[in-house]
């Protein structure tokens, strides 16, 4: 694994970003964590409204207040994966998605990139005055569950999220 810095999404890696959803589409793959890359068809138009989510002023209706950081490998620049937390519940992420969700691009797991994002997220969480953090995941996904607990993560329960008809896993970290 490379060393990883998180920054917030720029025009600079609208092409990479793009790509990334690309390569998960390709996979049929999760994008959790990209706030609605997947609906979008413009990497412009994605890149505003998660800038838009950032800022209490311009949220969304019906949206809560989220950063989004891309997690950009040193040596080549690239983005390897990508995280989302949410600063505040609604009452779904309070019973399902939790304050974060995260994924990595298909090529680049099984490396410790998400392991090594959340723990570089969780200072940004106690700067926003979170004091602990909700993750959520499916049952089978054992790659996420392992970078929730090796992030210090305690199984609550398992709740099943009706909409999309799954388990979810509910996981708090402590600040």
């Amino acid at each position: 694994m490379g060393i990883i810095r998180l920054t917030t999404p720029t025009e600079e890696y609208l092409d990479q970003v793009w790509d990334y959803r690309q390569e998960c589409l390709d996979a049929d793959s999760h994008m959790d964590g990209c706030g609605p890359l997947r609906r979008f068809e413009s990497p412009a138009e994605w890149l505003v409204y998660v800038i838009s989510c950032m800022n209490p002023a311009t949220l969304p209706e019906g949206k809560v207040q989220a950063t989004l950081f891309l997690a950009v490998r040193e040596s080549d620049n690239k983005v390897v994966a990508m995280i989302q937390v949410r600063h505040y519940f609604n009452e779904y992420l309070e019973k399902y998605a939790g304050n974060i969700g995260y994924s990595t691009r298909p090529s680049e797991r099984r490396k410790g990139y998400a392991t090594e994002m959340l723990r570089l997220t969780l200072p940004f969480c106690r700067e926003i005055g979170l004091d602990k953090v909700l993750i959520a995941c499916e049952p089978d996904n054992t790659a996420s569950r392992r970078t929730i607990l090796a992030n210090g993560g305690k199984y609550e329960c398992t709740v099943h999220e009706p909409g999309a008809d799954i388990d979810l896993e509910r996981y708090w970290i402590v600040l």
